[in-house]
C-alpha cells in the first residue's frame, strides 16, 4: 500500500514537466500510434520542381522566326463604336414610340395607334436581330418575346379595324349592291372586335410594356451588357468593320429567307406560301430601313420596291380575312335559320371577294415576275453581302 501512495505521488510532480513540452499534432500521433517504427524516421526531402520548356517544333529547330498571333479588332471595354450607337439609337427610338404609343392603344378606340404600335414593334425587333445576333443574351431574349405578344395580342383587332375601314368605306358609295349584306357583317365586324380587344388588353396589361421599356432601355445604355456573356467583347465593342460584317450576316439570312419564299410562290402560289412572303417581306423592309439610315447606296429604291410588294400582299391579306370572317359568320345554325336571303347575299359577296383576291395575286406575281427589278434588288443585296465593308465604309 504504501508503494502504491509513493508511485501516485511521483506521478503527479512529473506531470507539469511533461504539459511544458511541445505536443506533436494529432494527425502525427495516430500515425505514430498505428505505426511505431514512424517515430523515429527522418522525413524523407520532398523532390524539386522543374518546368520542363517544350520541345522547338521544326520551324524553330532550323531557326526560323514564327509569325506573332494575330490581334484581336475587338475593343476592351471603353465607349461603344460609332456604329452601335447608330443602332442603338434606332432601337431606342422604337421604343420610346412602343411607350408613347400604349396609353393610345388602351384607350381602345384608336385604329391608328394599334396599327402604329404593333409596325413599332416590328423595327424595334429587326433592330434587335441586328445588335444582337444569335445566341442573343438572355435578357433581351426574354425581352424580345414579350414585345411579340404585345403584337399578336393586337392581331386580330387589327383584321377588325382594317375590315371595318373597307365596308364603311363601301358603304360611303351611294349606288352600292347588297347593301344590307354589308351593313350585317359591319355589324357582326364591331362585335366581334369588342370581344377580341377585351382580351387584346388584357394581355397587353400583363405583358407590361412599361417595364419592358425600362429593363430594355437601361440594357441598351449600358452597352449591351458584355459582361452578360462573361466577357468585354460584347456587340458594342466591335470595330467598324466587324459591325459592318455583321450587317452583311444579318441581311444575307433575311433577304436570303424572302428570296427563297419569292421563288416558292412562283411555282405555288398557296396562301400560305404568299403569306410567309408577307412576312418576310416586312422584315427585309425594316432591315433595309436600318441601311438608309446608315446611308447605304441604293437603300431608297430597295425600299421603293418592297413597299410595292407589300401592297399587293396587303390588300391580298385582307381580302383572306374577310373571307374567313364572312365565311364563320353565315356557318352559324342559327344566322342561317333567321337569316336565310341575307346569308345568300353574304355568299355572293363571298365570291366576287375570292374573284378581286385572285386579281391582287395576279399583281403580286407580276411585280415579282418582273425581272429587271427583281435582279436589280439581287444585285444590291448580293453587292452588300459579299463585301459589307466596303458597302457601308463608303455610305
Amino acid at each position: 500500500m504504501a508503494l502504491l501512495c509513493q508511485a501516485q505521488a511521483r506521478e503527479k510532480t512529473l506531470r507539469p514537466a511533461a504539459s511544458a513540452k511541445k505536443l506533436p499534432n494529432k494527425v502525427t500521433c495516430m500515425a505514430n500510434s498505428q505505426n511505431p517504427a514512424r517515430k523515429t524516421a527522418p522525413e524523407e526531402p520532398r523532390p524539386e520542381l522543374r518546368v520542363v520548356p517544350p520541345a522547338p517544333s521544326e520551324g524553330e529547330a532550323a531557326g526560323e522566326k514564327l509569325a506573332p498571333k494575330a490581334k484581336t479588332h475587338v475593343r476592351k471595354g471603353g465607349a461603344p463604336s460609332a456604329e452601335w450607337v447608330c443602332a442603338r439609337g434606332l432601337a431606342i427610338k422604337q421604343l420610346n414610340r412602343c411607350v408613347s404609343l400604349e396609353p393610345k392603344v388602351l384607350q381602345g378606340d384608336n385604329p391608328g395607334a394599334i396599327h402604329d404600335l404593333r409596325v413599332a414593334t416590328r423595327r424595334l425587333q429587326q433592330a434587335l436581330d441586328l445588335m444582337f445576333p444569335s445566341p442573343r443574351p438572355g435578357e433581351i431574349r426574354k425581352l424580345r418575346k414579350r414585345l411579340k405578344r404585345c403584337r399578336s395580342a393586337l392581331s386580330e383587332v387589327r383584321n377588325c379595324d382594317v375590315l371595318l375601314e373597307r365596308v364603311d368605306s363601301s358603304l360611303a358609295r351611294k349606288r352600292m349592291s347588297r347593301r344590307q349584306a354589308r351593313s350585317a357583317i359591319r355589324d357582326y365586324l364591331v362585335i366581334r372586335r369588342a370581344a377580341r380587344l377585351e382580351k387584346a388588353l388584357h394581355k397587353l396589361t400583363a405583358a407590361n410594356l412599361s417595364e419592358v421599356y425600362v429593363r430594355m432601355k437601361e440594357f441598351l445604355l449600358r452597352g449591351g451588357e458584355a459582361s452578360a456573356a462573361g466577357g468585354n467583347e460584347g456587340p458594342q465593342n466591335l470595330t467598324a468593320r466587324q459591325f459592318h460584317a455583321l450587317v452583311g450576316e444579318n441581311l444575307k439570312g433575311v433577304w436570303g429567307t424572302l428570296d427563297e419564299q419569292i421563288a416558292r410562290s412562283r411555282r405555288k402560289p398557296q396562301a400560305a406560301v404568299l403569306h410567309r412572303v408577307r412576312i418576310a417581306a416586312k422584315r427585309l423592309r425594316y432591315l433595309v430601313e436600318i441601311l438608309h439610315a446608315f446611308e447605304v447606296s441604293g437603300s431608297a429604291e430597295v425600299l421603293v420596291w418592297l413597299r410595292g410588294l407589300q401592297k399587293h400582299l396587303g390588300n391580298w391579306h385582307d381580302l383572306v380575312v374577310f373571307e374567313e370572317m364572312a365565311v364563320e359568320m353565315v356557318a352559324d345554325p342559327r344566322f342561317l335559320r333567321d337569316h336565310l336571303e341575307l346569308a345568300m347575299d353574304i355568299e355572293r359577296l363571298i365570291l366576287k371577294n375570292r374573284r378581286l383576291k385572285t386579281k391582287f395575286e395576279g399583281k403580286y406575281l407580276e411585280a415579282v415576275s418582273d425581272q429587271a427589278n427583281l435582279l436589280r434588288i439581287k444585285e444590291w443585296a448580293g453587292r452588300i453581302i459579299a463585301s459589307p465593308v466596303a458597302a457601308l465604309s463608303h455610305a
